[in-house]
């Protein structure tokens, strides 16, 4: 890969062309197609086996996603030469949304397809690559991912796992145990992460039947039933040298970018949650009355599902702009060995912990009004919306917990900026000749104008806090979480933002203002005017972290200015877009 080429967090300090972001209006028929049999499988396979999946039975859903590896599912990441469909991150996106109904057995989908299979996929051996992928595409062989740990989880360098050399020199030795793993219950091959000698944390791939491997029984847990959840044990497990996954000592290189695309395909499902979630909520919305009326008809009913639609355009626009990214970086690692595509992916290592920061918590905020639609009915286990709100809740935990994704995205970034990869620094510096000069409001005339200026002020605003932070803390910046949380807030509501923004000017541009549009305008127009007042109130929190007396005054007076803009009737816009919802009863754009 070039090492010229460095475009994760830039979005913070420059604009972005709508034309070269990717969207879903994008997407060609053979994906269209793709989502389509994915569909299928779910309503002919897995619906009438429903309660059986969520039931815990093992051999159901081994059995099930064997079916899903007949029909190329489990192999859209694995390439061709092994036995998969080789498919772009787009492409894959596309199948963890649509899959995401599916409820638990998508969770078991997911870990083995992305965390479990893709270590191997980008960092495995050619032999490893023969002797695993093809078995793992096909269903034959379902995998794991096993880092956390009792005493480690978000910590995941603290693995007190450890491994040893053998004095024949042919195996390492294993000792220790797991918590909380996906699939363990009946997964063939464990991507496991130990210490060497105490010392070198390196990735192994171990597999089910090894001499000294067991696994635990069943955690109980409060969602995602259908799905295995089980602690694993080692007590001198010897793993063959062949089996060190990747480069000794470098185990946290693949953690780390696997994490990477786990927090952003988590984006996905959560996506795809999000959009079922609307469907039953609006079906029942015009279905059940109450004073004589649907309770559609009531205008707070529809303004919590025009909040819900708001909120899943949005995240989808982060989505699908993130995928193409993450495509074209991979692309410019093709011919390079795995560490090529470590770089790949962690260059845009923020981004997708703004994904999934926003995803979890948009699901959750949706899950919860669905549940409010349905009254008492939504509190009762046979409507599905109960089951999504119960399953949503680990999303926020999942791939680190979005507390700790916070601390990496302005942690990442100040370190980009460091090593001279971002101009953050000398964009915050001449932002501050440019805050003391008097600010005119430009007009806003054409469609979309005022939100775009608002986004350029939202970028001004994050500089001007971020500026302020680094020059009064310095080095202890990272000790001050609550201020670091304030940045990372702030980005997230303008990646956020500007997302929805890019996707909307790319619709208006390629259709014209028109019915149509209006929609996708009328949402991106109600969520940015939205999200100025949270990235407002973030500022607000963190300068008065910053600074006191009259610098805090000054302060105050300059985020006052770039707050300035019309407001607009989000309450009207709100009805008219609850209205498109109420009749079509699904998530539209």
């Amino acid at each position: 890969m070039k090492e010229t080429i460095r475009f994760g967090g830039r979005f913070v300090v420059e604009d972005s062309d709508p034309e070269l972001v990717v969207t879903p209006e994008d997407f060609t028929d053979e994906q269209r197609m793709m989502a389509e049999a994915a569909q299928q499988f779910m309503e002919v396979e897995l619906a009438p086996r429903d309660a059986d999946i969520e039931a815990l039975n093992y051999d159901l859903t081994v059995e099930l996603m064997r079916k899903a590896g007949d029909l190329g599912l489990l192999g859209a990441d694995v390439p061709e030469a092994y036995g998969g469909l080789g498919l772009d991150k787009v492409s894959t996106t596309i199948l963890a949304e649509t899959l995401s109904r599916s409820s638990s057995f998508a969770l078991s989908v997911g870990a083995h397809t992305g965390i479990g299979t893709l270590p191997i996929v980008f960092f495995g051996t050619p032999a490893q690559k023969q002797a695993y992928l093809p078995l793992l595409a096909s269903g034959e062989r379902i995998a794991a991912y096993c880092l956390t740990e009792p005493a480690s989880g978000s910590d995941a360098l603290g693995a007190k796992t450890t491994a040893r050399l053998s004095p024949s020199g042919k195996h390492y030795i294993l000792n220790g145990s797991k918590l909380y793993i996906t699939n363990a219950g009946f997964a063939d091959l464990f991507i496991v992460y130990a210490k060497i000698d105490g010392e070198y944390f390196t990735a192994f791939i171990v597999e089910k039947g090894m001499p000294g491997f067991s696994i635990g029984p069943e955690e109980h847990k409060m969602g995602i039933k259908g799905s295995s959840t089980c602690p694993l044990y080692f007590e001198d497990v010897a793993v063959p040298v062949e089996n060190v996954l990747g480069e000794v000592g470098k185990g946290h290189q693949i953690a780390f970018n696997i994490l990477n695309i786990g927090r952003f395909k988590l984006g996905a499902a959560c996506l795809g949650s999000s959009k079922e979630t609307i469907e039953l909520a609006s079906t029942y919305a015009n279905t059940r009355k109450q004073f004589g009326r649907a309770i559609s008809s009531y205008p707070l009913i529809g303004a919590k599902l025009a909040d819900m639609n708001i909120r899943t355009y949005v995240l989808e626009s982060m989505v699908y702009r993130t995928a193409g990214w993450i495509d074209a970086m991979l692309r410019w690692a093709e011919s390079d060995d795995g560490m090529g595509a470590a770089k790949a992916i962690s260059e845009y290592a923020i981004e997708c912990s703004i994904v999934k920061v926003f995803a979890s918590e948009t699901l959750d905020f949706i899950a919860d009004e669905g549940v409010q639609i349905h009254g008492g009915y939504g509190y009762i286990r046979e409507y599905k919306v109960e089951r999504i709100y119960r399953d949503s809740r680990i999303n926020r935990i999942f791939e680190g917990t979005n507390e700790i994704n916070r601390m990496l995205i302005p942690g990442t970034l100040m370190k980009k900026a460091l090593k001279g990869e971002l101009p953050l620094l000398r964009k915050a510096r001449a932002l501050q000749a440019e805050l003391v000069q008097p600010m005119p409001l430009p007009s806003f005339e054409k469609p979309l104008s005022k939100e775009a200026f608002r986004v350029g002020q939202a970028k001004k605003t994050f500089l001007a806090v971020g500026g302020l932070a680094v020059q009064k803390l310095g080095m202890r910046l990272e000790q001050e979480q609550e201020v670091l949380c304030s940045l990372a807030d702030l980005m997230i509501e303008i990646f956020a933002m500007e997302s929805a923004l890019l996707r909307t000017q790319k619709i208006v541009k390629a259709s014209g203002v028109s019915d149509k549009t209006e929609h996708v305008i009328h949402m991106t127009t109600v969520f940015v005017q939205e999200a100025m007042e949270r990235v407002e109130s973030l500022a607000k929190l963190a300068l008065t972290a910053l600074e006191q007396g009259d610098g805090l005054q000054m302060q105050l007076s300059v985020l006052k200015k770039l707050m300035r803009a019309p407001l607009s009737d989000t309450v009207s816009l709100k009805r008219m877009i609850a209205a498109r919802i109420i009749r079509s009863e699904h998530y539209i754009v």
